[in-house]
């Protein structure tokens, strides 16, 4: 991620001295009408500075940086396009109106700025969306994690088995979770706890008796899980 914002920096830096030199370089009439081209050609490219802070400088998670990339694009578009069209009017600056150019000008810069809002919004509600489907996760994420490894810490065989079956309900159960099952999640953490100090103890009558007990769960669990989606 580092090395491609240091590429898109340097494509900005190139762009700045080329954009200068071809512009001082080249004998254009100098009038308002170069002046103009001139002024909105290095506001578009300190523009586009200023997007690619916005788009990476955020501090947070290489997803969310990813997603400023919708952002930076914008900008560039509109930074290619200004400086186009910079050089099209230095061109004919002689017989070209000034307000023809006032009027171009501050349309692109307009539009290229509702979408610099529009992709920022967006990329926060993505955020939003990501961080809260997390959370939703994060409870069976935690089961799962305690559940896997007990068939490989029991000493019984019929144990292992068992431990083996509920690995296997924890794997084909609804991953996420709402407030409608926020009991019953609370119930199957509690008796997971108390199946995992079983196994380390090496308690087969409890190991047995529990993985029975989280079973019924949680099937009861994903029940209320396709009722509250089929509510929603």
């Amino acid at each position: 991620m580092t090395k491609n914002r240091n590429r898109l920096w340097a494509v900005i830096a190139i762009v700045f001295i080329m954009f200068l030199v071809i512009a001082l370089a080249v004998p254009f009439e100098k009038n308002n009408v170069y002046y103009l081209s001139l002024i909105f050609g290095i506001v578009a490219i300190v523009v586009q500075c200023v997007v690619m802070k916005i788009a990476f400088g955020k501090e947070g998670t290489p997803k969310s940086k990813f997603y400023g990339f919708p952002i930076a694009k914008i900008g560039f578009v509109y930074m290619a396009a200004q400086v186009i069209l910079s050089f099209v009017f230095m061109a004919i600056s002689k017989n070209c109106p000034t307000w023809i150019v006032v009027i171009i000008f501050v349309v692109l810069l307009g539009v290229s700025f509702i979408g610099f809002i529009a992709a920022e919004a967006t990329r926060d509600t993505i955020e939003k969306m990501d961080n809260k489907l997390k959370n939703n996760t994060e409870c069976m994420q935690n089961l799962r994690s305690i559940v896997y490894p007990l068939s490989g810490q029991a000493k019984d065989a019929k144990c292992k088995e068992e431990l083996d079956k509920l690995a296997e309900e924890f794997k084909y159960s609804d991953p996420v979770s709402s407030e409608a099952i926020k009991n019953i999640e609370n119930e199957l953490s509690e008796m997971v706890d108390e199946l995992q100090k079983a196994v380390v103890d090496n308690d087969s009558e409890s190991i047995i008796g529990l993985c029975d007990k989280i079973k019924i769960s949680l099937t009861e669990r994903n029940r209320l899980c396709k009722l509250n989606k089929r509510n929603q």
